[in-house]
């Protein structure tokens, strides 16, 4: 990937912060001209840095009061029972995101549900139907301090 630098940097950030932020106000932002601004949002893309753009949605307005953190230890590591294992993750809209981690667990996923009921039934008919699922752990978030997918670009890149 060819170096960023400090003003495509400054245009990550701000395309972090307002998505939709339109080319003028970005390029008068960073000082460049709209067409140099366009360009360098459209090299952005063309390289992966951007992958894509999507609005944040308050999910207690949408009724998913529940956010837990859901610790997944496995016995079977097969590439079958672990392709399965994806294969479900994949296709649950309650996961919203799943790692495998180092540590005690081999997974760690986030998982919304409106209630704890609906959280409940969540836990026996995904989670406890996954192949070699030997524990489950759930912490459930008392208050969310903070949440945010923007990257700090210009410190990751030293700029």
């Amino acid at each position: 990937m060819s170096a960023l630098d400090k003003k495509d940097a400054k245009l990550a950030a701000l395309l972090q912060i307002d998505g939709r932020m339109p080319n003028a106000r970005l390029a008068e932002q960073l000082h460049l001209s709209e067409a140099t601004c366009w360009r360098r949002h459209k090299r952005l893309e063309e390289l992966g840095v951007i992958e894509g753009y999507q609005a944040i949605f308050n999910r207690r307005k949408v009724g998913a009061s529940v956010l837990a953190f859901v610790q997944i230890t496995c016995t079977q590591h097969s590439e079958a029972a672990t392709a399965e294992f994806e294969r479900i993750i994949q296709s649950s809209s309650r996961v919203l995101s799943c790692h495998n981690t180092t540590g005690e667990a081999d997974f760690l996923l986030q998982v919304v549900a409106k209630d704890l009921d609906d959280y409940s039934h969540f836990v026996e008919t995904v989670l406890r139907q996954l192949p070699g699922v030997s524990s489950i752990r759930s912490n459930l978030s008392l208050r969310e301090m903070k949440a945010t997918s923007h990257l700090p670009v210009e410190e990751l890149l030293g700029l």
